[in-house]
């Protein structure tokens, strides 16, 4: 019962984000590059697939390691917040270097180790954060930080220190949480941009 659910939160991880990728192409025209949107959400549902290919490795059991799968976890975690971070700006040299950061992030995985990588991940969210707070000032948008970062950082951590694998299968909705809210600032955002 227990795998099923574990199944089940990482499932709707995926299709979910590559729904509403789906579901975003040609779409928010008022958006300065809305090509990147449906992007953002695809890369963020294949970083969930990629973790359900880690899992199958590790017989579904949460392990804090390194591995292929889950390096492509955190690079397609990193592009997909990025295509959403520069959808929004203008600014040339702002999107020059979100991208930069996203392959700092992507490369340092490796070179380094996977804490480097978070690291780079939280500039990406910061990045993110302000400028589409400074753009759709939407405040529904404070759920991304509280599913998307606090809480799934705080089931992640529980998950890795206690080992109990009901942080597990939390760590899904309140990422998908954090998903549906970009969605829906930028549905919101549709109605007060025409």
């Amino acid at each position: 019962m227990f795998f099923s659910i574990l199944l089940l939160v990482h499932f709707q991880a995926a299709i979910i984000p590559i729904f509403l990728g789906i579901r975003s192409v040609n779409k928010f025209k008022h958006i300065y590059k809305n090509k990147f949107i449906p992007f953002g959400f695809i890369f963020l549902g294949l970083a969930s697939i990629s973790e359900m290919l880690d899992h199958t490795q590790t017989s579904w059991i949460y392990v804090d390691h390194s591995s292929l799968f889950n390096w492509l976890f955190y690079s397609f975690l990193s592009l997909g917040l990025t295509c959403l971070s520069i959808s929004v700006i203008k600014n040339k040299f702002i999107q020059t270097t979100n991208f930069c950061i996203t392959l700092c992030s992507i490369i340092s995985y490796f070179l380094f180790d996977k804490t480097i990588a978070l690291l780079f991940q939280v500039i990406i969210s910061i990045f993110l954060i302000i400028n589409w707070q400074k753009v759709f000032k939407d405040w529904l948008f404070i759920l991304y930080p509280i599913f998307g970062i606090f809480f799934t950082t705080f089931f992640g951590t529980r998950l890795s220190i206690s080992g109990n694998q009901l942080w597990h299968v939390l760590i899904g909705p309140s990422g998908t949480i954090s998903v549906l809210t970009f969605y829906l600032v930028l549905k919101r955002s549709d109605k007060k941009f025409t």
